[in-house]
């Protein structure tokens, strides 16, 4: 088995990425394109072959900056890492701990998310092949199979979730979906992440992802009086819906507009016939976390793997001791001060 810089097109890749058990849309080959173009970052490709049989897959991109360097598959989403037969992902992932070694980076992260059904593609065996690699615990999903119908779903909620969907609904706020959609999200999310304390990626990202998935690219405002409240972008694949990043206007938490946004990307999905909702990534036990169990989903362990010769236990957070202080000093910008310089940042925070 060989293990080099892919060769191929991206139709022969992305054929093997959605034949593979473990492919996902992070593993698709436009985001080469999307991280080059949104955030100036090279994504490489490799190639586990024996002869020209392709039997395993890998994407990896350098991350650096002031808080440190990073080897991660895939950079500023959930999942990522090697895909294809046992013995390819095993050659891949030493392939990619030699190589941040010869790099110097603080942690090689190889984002993964494996059915706990697929033990080939989903077992701890890799760290165990490769004692240097361990298994981090630090984020979860919360998955919702989703029913036929959207009226099933709603008659399965519990009354006080309907009534909280319902308060935004009295208030004639609607949901509008479409590319077009992109901008208005995106002011919602600057503001939010401002808010919050932390560095939001450029625009520029989020329009090369319309630009390079648009199938697959799912984006909904939630709009009060013309204006929007709150915000989502997601991802439809292979039968399911991820909300990856969402936001709302924190003035308007009273009237709840989130909530409604949840419940039109749920009705969204079904009408394009996905069977299953994903709220995205987040750390276990947090109030991010409660907000996604309350609409009945289960928890799915993200196993990812993890590299590092100094001991990170993870890219920086805003909520780590060393970045606290920061994170007070951002909150306290305008938002044109912090939306103009937060991409500068956040394209190094992988």
């Amino acid at each position: 088995m060989r293990i080099a810089p892919f060769d191929g097109d991206a139709a022969e890749w992305d054929a093997f990425v959605a034949a593979t058990p473990g492919g996902t849309f992070c593993h698709l080959h436009a985001w080469r394109a999307v991280l080059a173009d949104g955030l100036g970052h090279d994504l490489g490709l490799l190639a586990a072959r024996t002869g020209r049989e392709l039997e395993g897959v890998l994407s990896l991109a350098a991350v650096r900056g002031p808080l440190g360097s990073f080897l991660v598959s895939v950079p500023f989403l959930n999942y990522g890492g090697a895909i294809g037969t046992r013995a390819a992902r095993t050659e891949l992932i030493s392939h990619a701990v030699e190589e941040g070694r010869a790099r110097g980076v603080d942690l090689v992260e190889l984002r993964r998310r494996t059915p706990a059904a697929d033990a080939l593609a989903g077992g701890h065996d890799v760290p165990g092949l490769i004692p240097e690699v361990r298994v981090s615990d630090r984020r979860v999903t919360v998955v919702l199979p989703l029913p036929a119908t959207a009226d099933e779903l709603w008659d399965g909620f519990r009354s006080k979730l309907r009534a909280q969907v319902r308060r935004p609904m009295k208030e004639g706020m609607e949901a509008r979906f479409g590319a077009d959609q992109t901008g208005p999200f995106y002011g919602v999310l600057a503001r939010n992440m401002r808010d919050l304390g932390t560095p939001v990626l450029p625009r520029r990202f989020f329009d090369a992802i319309v630009r390079g998935l648009p199938a697959e690219a799912t984006i909904g405002v939630v709009y009060h009086e013309g204006r929007p409240a709150a915000g989502g972008f997601g991802f439809l694949w292979r039968g399911e819906l991820e909300m990856t990043w969402a936001s709302a206007v924190r003035s308007l938490n009273r009237l709840a507009p989130n909530m409604l946004l949840y419940w039109e990307f749920m009705r969204h999905a079904i009408g394009r016939g996905a069977s299953t909702f994903n709220f995205g990534r987040c750390p276990p036990g947090g109030g991010t976390h409660r907000f996604k169990l309350q609409w009945g989903g289960v928890d799915e362990p993200l196993p990812w793997l993890q590299w590092s010769a100094s001991g990170a236990g993870g890219t920086p957070s805003p909520s780590s001791g060393r970045l606290a202080l920061a994170t007070r000093i951002w909150r306290r910008l305008p938002v044109r001060v912090a939306t103009a310089l937060g991409p500068r940042i956040a394209r190094t925070i992988p």
